[in-house]
């Protein structure tokens, strides 16, 4: 019955068999690493590494202790000069294009400077009017009737507000 429950890697066609294939090859390669008697135990592994990491240390200290040796057999100085003057291969070439660049801006400018604007107020004005009738044509309402209404309104308040003052004043000569 375990075989129903195995869950082998690759499709098969029978889970039984699957299973029992995967065992007899686990089963040899179990026999195979208990029969290699020539491999190093995991401690002998581990003695050969810090031997050697031993004697890398003592490698690098013995490298150090020479070069302080030399620093204090020496004055010590630092010789850590470096005389090369850094030369660029196209630095005339990039000099001449900045200068170039620079005469054509200058040129620019100039010319820039120099010209007078045409512009048409004139034919702008006339544009304009011709877009004001348009907007009229295909308006819902009339233009600036809304303006005129806000100025109506605001009378009207004045007055009613005007109105109520002096009836409240006519009141109170009265009594």
């Amino acid at each position: 019955m375990q075989h129903l429950l195995y869950q082998p890697l690759f499709p098969m066609g029978n889970k039984y068999l699957q299973q029992k294939w995967d065992k007899a090859s686990y089963d040899l390669h179990r026999r195979k690493v208990r029969s290699n008697t020539h491999l190093l135990l995991l401690s002998q592994i581990q003695n050969v590494l810090e031997e050697e990491w031993i004697l890398k240390i003592q490698r690098e200290n013995k490298i150090l202790k020479e070069k302080i040796s030399h620093i204090m057999k020496t004055t010590g100085a630092v010789d850590n000069k470096n005389d090369y003057d850094r030369k660029s291969l196209g630095k005339e070439k990039r000099q001449l294009e900045l200068l170039r660049i620079s005469k054509e801006n200058q040129m620019i400018l100039f010319r820039l400077s120099h010209c007078r604007p045409h512009y048409n107020v004139k034919s702008w004005h006339e544009d304009w009017l011709k877009t004001l009738k348009v907007m009229d044509r295909i308006a819902r309402y009339p233009r600036g009737k809304a303006k005129q209404q806000k100025v109506i309104l605001i009378y009207c308040e004045q007055s009613i507000i005007h109105n109520t003052i002096h009836q409240n004043n006519n009141l109170l000569n009265c009594t």
